[in-house]
């Protein structure tokens, strides 16, 4: 069976094991990344397409001729014109929860970077001051203890649940955000009363029309000025120019953003400039674990192999 995997570079790469994909197509071409042109031309023959972020127009979709599966090595599908894929009796399959440990970690590594000002103190340890004979003053860069603190959760799914049971470990008190624009649920919390109420706010949620620009300028206004916001979920959620602006005011205590609305951001973005404080930006990492790379590989090839038994595992549609 002809397949090819358009774009391999851009999430796998040559430090993962291929056999369990090898076995069930032994015929894949792997393509470090394809153009819209190369696309059509690798598309031609193929009976089955793996890819991750690569795009799958209509009218690349109207002439792969042969195509029966997409199988994406990811979970979001909004690069693939389902529609047409519908319509044309081609399947999609997608990976979910692979990289909640990966995400997890970076999720708490931003949080105590942030705590305890690591980037600021490995300044003063490198930058002379330390070696001049000076004393430090931890006051300047002022390190809390996370116990009985309250951290925020916005999306109680599978990756907001990790990050609340690392919280509860610190001695963290969780707070759940009620789902925007659903019926209120016994013991969560409305989005502003937890925006005032937590120390750390995390977003698992995803980006749908009711949760664009979740997080705006009169929401940051309802934090504590020394709180943290953690994004690792969708760029769309957070107004960008918002939050630049609210750090370098010192209305927040630090934000650490892995994702931004616009991926790559080849025009430029607000939370780009260095010169913000108390910000860490991450160019969308957080789930690159090589682990949860390679349970993608995993993950896929086991949706290959179900669709050619004529399953539906990890079916979109």
């Amino acid at each position: 069976m002809r397949a090819a995997f358009l774009d391999f570079d851009s999430g796998s790469g040559s430090d993962l094991d291929l056999t369990s994909l090898r076995a069930v197509l032994p015929d894949l071409a792997l393509y470090d990344a394809s153009t819209p042109s190369l696309t059509a031309e690798r598309l031609r023959d193929a009976e089955v397409v793996l890819l991750d972020q690569c795009p799958l127009p209509r009218e690349v979709l109207l002439h792969a001729h042969r195509l029966r599966l997409i199988a994406l090595t990811a979970t979001g599908y909004n690069n693939i014109d389902l529609a047409t894929a519908r319509e044309r009796g081609i399947a999609v399959c997608n990976v979910r929860e692979y990289c909640t440990q990966s995400l997890m970690q970076h999720v708490w590594g931003m949080i105590l970077s942030l705590t305890h000002h690591l980037a600021e103190y490995r300044a003063l340890a490198t930058g002379g001051a330390w070696m001049s004979g000076a004393p430090i003053n931890v006051q300047s860069h002022s390190i809390r203890e996370l116990s009985g603190r309250n951290l925020g959760i916005v999306g109680w799914g599978d990756l907001g649940r990790a990050v609340a049971r690392t919280g509860e470990c610190f001695g963290m008190n969780v707070l759940v955000a009620n789902r925007v624009g659903t019926a209120p649920v016994p013991g969560r919390l409305a989005l502003p009363e937890l925006l005032a109420l937590a120390d750390v706010v995390s977003l698992h949620c995803p980006l749908e029309e009711g949760t664009r620009g979740l997080i705006g300028a009169a929401e940051l206004g309802l934090m504590k000025p020394d709180a943290l916001l953690i994004n690792t979920a969708r760029g769309g959620l957070v107004d960008s120019a918002a939050l630049a602006a609210a750090l370098k005011r010192g209305r927040l205590g630090g934000a650490g953003i892995d994702v931004l609305p616009q991926e790559p951001p080849v025009d430029g973005d607000p939370l780009l400039d260095p010169s913000i404080p108390r910000l860490l930006v991450t160019p969308h990492v957080a789930w690159a674990a090589r682990e949860s790379r390679q349970r993608i590989l995993d993950e896929v090839a086991a949706n290959v192999r179900d669709f050619l038994e004529g399953g539906r595992r990890g079916r979109v549609d």
